[in-house]
């Protein structure tokens, strides 16, 4: 019944944030609307809005101490290349860490908002492929 449809993101300064996520994350523009813009990305279902913000808006919460999370990331086939694609551009990331296997690090935009990036693990129950056949499993049961 619910499935994810939208991410919003804050941004400053509307015209450079199109840009910017055009150039190094390929969204694609679907339309625009006084104070934001709505795109897809060539893979996956959710889209992304940017949203004009007067300052820039925490896109990250606390967990313990000073250690943070962002509320959302990307999944990449090829961390490496993702990591080198953002460095190779002068994007400030984090250095790839590794998780029990899954690998992952943070990139930046032009308003400083966090994002992560992560590859999907074989054999995790949250990788795609096991959420999969979770949904065609529920779908059969209904």
């Amino acid at each position: 019944m619910f499935r994810v449809g939208g991410i919003f993101i804050p941004v400053t300064d509307m015209e450079k944030s199109i840009d910017w996520y055009e150039k190094f994350l390929g969204a694609k523009i679907i339309d625009r609307w006084e104070d934001g813009a709505g795109f897809y990305l060539p893979n996956g279902t959710a889209q992304m809005a940017l949203v004009k913000v007067e300052s820039p808006q925490p896109t990250e919460f606390t967990i313990k101490g000073e250690r943070k999370n962002c509320y959302f990331n990307f999944v990449v086939d090829d961390i490496e290349t993702a990591h080198q694609h953002f460095n190779s551009n002068g994007i400030a990331t984090t250095e790839i860490d590794d998780l029990g296997g899954m690998k992952f690090f943070d990139f930046f935009d032009l308003d400083g908002n966090p994002f992560s990036v992560v590859n999907e693990l074989e054999g995790s129950p949250y990788h795609s492929d096991n959420v999969r056949e979770l949904q065609e499993r529920d779908k059969r049961k209904i």
